[in-house]
């Protein structure tokens, strides 16, 4: 055996290695692997029975339970199963069992803490089959598509079922924020019962004086009629930035969706449609100002660009050009165009104040949200062939939002830590 228990005491173990050292260091690195995850096992092992009682009767509520006895159990560790005999007490009345390590363990399922972050965090980027290929691959480490998924699966729900209980500190920044921007914007998956569906992402960004991003948030959500879950989650990640940056200011950056405006005009000072929208109807306009010349084409959308961007009442005087316009004998395609781009200004032009935002360092474009849709869901929800149940769906996005919002991936576990796990085991 390459590693042995040398030592136990109350506090401390001591093992002791033996790693065989060849002309091959890829061979020698397996074996120092293979030592090193055979010394995890024991000391994960003496960690686990540090957790089991004495046996003497409990009371739970109203209720007196006692041991049936030493049973033992496997436990995945990120080393190997660990195999312990621990209690299991019931009360006289039979029922439900219930076992004292496994709740102060914070055992998850029938794994233990570190095992199910390990899974349910390489589950959030890549296919089950693949996270089982990944811990074998690399940390020497076998295991089932069933224990995968059930551990992310579990993970996922507590983190679902935790979303308003749990609150998660920003982390420390270099720089007061001065600005809170709410963004949200959907892309759409395939589900196996509806087809094609939208699902929904959102961000809170916090900004300094300077306009500079200092940290996002991440919200999303799998399709739903009515966006109403995903509403209440984006709305109380705005209400808890709201209550850690008091003095900021709350705007908002979206496309010109009804439903977007009617959520964040209930959190938002002001905001604006994203310039980069804007800029995409006045490249189709741009073939109606210059049906036959690109170069002049990019020249004027550069410039009606620059004005909306720099100069108060350009978007006045760019909807009286763009209305001037349609007075022209045009191709079929360009008067369509210049018809959405017209129609575009006309209902969002009151959300284009670009000037005043540039000049107050205020975000003018969703290009965080828009990644974030890609980075969230297209990246790990799209890819060739996949096709996903609601549930399934919703656990992706879960850990996804968790672990690519900075300093949250930690928080969530610290606080199962804490509070323990509500799953039963």
């Amino acid at each position: 055996m390459s590693a042995a228990l040398i030592e136990r005491q109350e506090d401390s173990v001591t093992l002791q290695i033996r790693i065989p050292l060849s002309r091959s260091l890829l061979d020698t690195e397996r074996d120092i692997q293979h030592a090193l995850n055979a010394a995890g096992l024991l000391a994960t092992t003496e960690a686990l029975k540090q957790f089991d009682t004495d046996g003497s009767p409990l009371r739970l509520g109203q209720a007196r339970y006692t041991s049936k006895g030493q049973e033992p159990k496997g436990y995945q560790t990120p080393y190997g199963e660990a195999v312990v005999a621990r209690h299991v007490y019931q009360t006289s009345a039979g029922g439900a069992t219930f076992c004292p390590l496994e709740r102060d363990a914070r055992i998850i399922l029938a794994s233990t803490p570190r095992f199910a972050q390990v899974v349910s965090h390489k589950y959030a980027e890549m296919a089950g089959a693949r996270v089982v290929t990944d811990l074998q691959a690399n940390h020497g480490r076998k295991t089932s598509l069933n224990v995968v998924q059930r551990l992310a699966d579990a993970v996922g729900g507590v983190a679902q079922a935790k979303e308003e209980q749990w609150h998660y500190a920003s982390p420390e920044l270099e720089e007061p924020v001065r600005t809170i921007g709410v963004g949200l914007d959907g892309t759409c998956l395939l589900l196996v019962e509806d087809g094609y569906r939208q699902a929904m992402v959102g961000t809170i960004s916090l900004y300094d004086r300077h306009g500079e991003r200092l940290h996002t948030t991440y919200v999303a959500a799998t399709p739903e009629y009515g966006k109403d879950t995903f509403q209440q989650r984006l709305g109380r990640e705005i209400e808890h930035a709201q209550g850690l940056y008091p003095r900021a200011q709350v705007t908002g950056v979206a496309d010109g969706a009804a439903d977007n405006w009617d959520f964040l005009s209930r959190y938002t000072d002001d905001g604006c449609v994203d310039f980069h929208h804007v800029t995409g109807y006045l490249s189709g306009a741009a073939k109606a100002a210059h049906p036959s010349s690109f170069r002049q084409r990019e020249e004027w959308l550069e410039e009606r660009c620059h004005r909306l961007k720099h100069q108060a009442g350009a978007v006045g005087e760019i909807l009286a050009e763009l209305e001037g316009l349609t007075e022209r004998e045009l191709s079929e395609s360009a008067r369509e165009d210049l018809g959405k781009a017209v129609s575009y200004f006309r209902n969002q032009g009151g959300r284009m104040g670009y000037a005043r935002r540039v000049r107050a360092k205020l975000p003018i474009g969703s290009g965080v949200t828009e990644a974030a849709c890609k980075t969230l869901v297209k990246m790990r929800l799209c890819r060739s062939g996949a096709k996903w149940r609601e549930q399934g769906a919703a656990v992706v996005l879960s850990l996804r939002a968790l672990s690519y919002t900075p300093g949250r991936w930690e928080q969530f576990w610290s606080k199962v830590d804490r509070y323990g796990f509500p799953v039963e085991n």
